[in-house]
């Protein structure tokens, strides 16, 4: 079983104590992880001033009285701000939505003095493990995770993936499945049913009861968007509509076949798009078939990274992505600290109540969706 990193200091130090000294290469085979794992931890500890490294060899400090504590008894992991704290964090992508994302967590690992690695599955659920197991390689203290789940939900073996894990772990931009076995991992999330319902409410306060919605059908965030949708039209007495599907990958046909469908609904003067760079397609194909926005069609975007900058400024639901980010990686780092006294001694899992955040996102109004 891998080692927690602290339990993996701790045997370092175990070993040059007992030894006097060793290379980085004998460490690494004896810990049985990558050289770069072990350069990192050698820095670490150095810094610390609990071994001496000089020129690939690792030595213990002359007159250092310091005792390595037993493997059974993790090191306690830096407070923030006394620096250190390496956090891993996996995303499915660097574009648009998951740039936020990263600033945010990256801003609050510096300001507690620590690091933020990043590893990037591409949308691919199979390249989250092996990222996660990049990152542990690397050092990575504790995980940042918005894994890449089909519809936003996670099969059996996924969800195990993330139980075996022996590191503090938060879910970002997930909402933890009501019935899984995930309700002890501490997530931080914008609620997407809130955001969409606001968008609803928006139109509806303009005038409308016939509000359409249109979603990507491979979006995970579709279900919670649509989720929002239909309790909000609920709530307001609006008529339903099914949701208009579109294609996975934005393309002209897409977006025909979808504004094609839009205009043959009766009654309906406006619609929700999500998200931006679909919204903005659809927008132009409006505009082609001579479709005034927001004279014959009011348009909300969902997501807001790029709603503000067509012809016509479209209204959007803004997620809170820096925020999340930011308030994800702080969350790990109260973590990395409160799983240890300041003994080193571990805390109980009882005595540390697990945390599920939704962030609201904010409704920007604009001239797409004007009276």
């Amino acid at each position: 079983m891998r080692l927690h990193v602290n339990q993996r200091h701790a045997r370092m130090l175990e070993l040059v104590r007992a030894r006097g000294s060793l290379r980085v290469a004998e460490l690494a085979e004896e810990l049985d992880v990558s050289v770069v794992t072990v350069r990192r931890d050698v820095e670490t500890l150095a810094d610390q001033g609990r071994l001496t490294r000089t020129h690939g060899t690792v030595t213990w400090p002359t007159g250092a009285e310091v005792e390595p504590e037993s493997p059974a008894q993790p090191l306690a992991v830096p407070a923030a701000g006394a620096g250190g704290a390496v956090l891993g964090m996996v995303v499915p992508s660097m574009e648009h939505y998951f740039t936020e994302l990263v600033h945010g967590a990256r801003e609050a690992a510096a300001a507690a003095g620590g690091r933020l690695v990043l590893g990037i599955s591409n949308y691919r659920p199979e390249e989250d493990p092996v990222q996660v197991r990049r990152l542990l390689d690397g050092g990575a203290q504790g995980l940042l995770l918005q894994p890449s789940w089909q519809r936003g939900l996670p099969t059996p073996e996924q969800e195990q993936q993330l139980l075996d894990l022996q590191v503090p772990t938060v879910l970002m931009e997930r909402r933890i499945p009501p019935g899984g076995r995930l309700a002890g991992l501490d997530g931080v999330r914008s609620d997407h049913v809130l955001g969409s319902a606001a968008a609803v409410h928006h139109l509806a306060d303009v005038g409308h009861k016939h509000i359409a919605l249109l979603v990507r059908r491979d979006s995970p965030t579709a279900p919670l968007v649509r989720e929002g949708y239909e309790a909000a039209v609920a709530a307001r007495g609006l008529t339903r509509l099914e949701p208009i599907e579109m294609h996975p990958a934005a393309d002209p046909a897409g977006y025909d076949a979808a504004v094609k469908k839009l205009l043959h609904l009766r009654g309906v003067r406006a619609a929700i798009v999500h998200n931006d760079q679909d919204a903005i397609g659809v927008a132009q194909r409006l505009r082609a078939q001579e479709v005034r926005i927001p004279q014959d069609l009011a348009l909300v975007a969902y997501e807001d990274e790029l709603a503000g900058l067509t012809d016509v400024p479209l209204t959007a639901v803004a997620p809170p992505r820096r925020a999340v980010g930011r308030m994800a990686a702080e969350l790990l780092l109260e973590r990395l600290v409160e799983g240890h006294t300041a003994a080193g001694q571990p805390v109980a899992e009882e005595d540390r109540p697990r945390r599920h955040v939704a962030l609201v996102p904010r409704l920007r109004v604009r001239e797409s969706t004007a009276g």
